[in-house]
């Protein structure tokens, strides 16, 4: 049976029957090519998953960014800042104060997690090469490695932030404020 179409072009309409479910194989549509189920199985038949040291990552498999682990470990050998908890504040390699909650953005206490060595340079994703850092100073020094140090600290963002600021990003953040041990001073209780 024909059905016309608005243009006079024509449309055939046909009836299907049904099938029951059971009888309709499982597929998933990846980028417009339908895979079955067998094909899924063959493609990733070669697939291993290995286990791999912390501190060591294969040449074949070295991810751009740093495993979660990678960046704890950078995290703790990034400089405390005296009187505020460590879990929470530290400087980064230049001596600038970061925020841990606050990574990627291009505010003055945001950081990334740097490549000393830049990846694009076969940098490799390890705590050797990891370092905490600004991450508008990040943005700016991109892959290159002849960059200096003082060129670095003169592209940070300078943000004088008071402990009353920084308590209150923390309350905003945690819901509480922590202090280091090594506060020292007074405290009026």
């Amino acid at each position: 049976m024909m059905k016309p179409i608005k243009g006079g072009s024509q449309r055939r309409r046909t009836r299907h029957s049904s099938p029951s479910r059971r009888d309709i194989p499982s597929a998933s549509v990846v980028e417009r090519e339908v895979f079955t189920e067998a094909d899924a199985t063959s493609m990733f038949a070669d697939l291993q998953i290995g286990q791999h040291n912390n501190n060591e990552i294969s040449s074949a498999s070295n991810p751009r960014s740093f495993p979660y682990s990678v960046k704890q470990q950078c995290w703790e050998k990034a400089e405390k800042v005296k009187g505020r908890d460590p879990d929470r504040w530290r400087r980064d390699a230049l001596g600038n104060i970061v925020f841990r909650k606050l990574v990627g953005c291009p505010g003055c206490l945001c950081h990334d997690y740097d490549h000393v060595l830049p990846y694009s340079k076969g940098g490799q994703s390890t705590l050797e090469n990891c370092q905490v850092l600004q991450a508008t100073v990040n943005r700016s020094k991109g892959n290159r490695t002849e960059i200096s140090r003082s060129e670095l600290i003169r592209r940070s963002s300078y943000c004088k932030i008071s402990g009353r600021d920084m308590d209150l990003l923390e309350v905003t953040s945690y819901g509480n404020v922590r202090h280091g041990e090594d506060s020292g001073g007074c405290r009026i209780q």
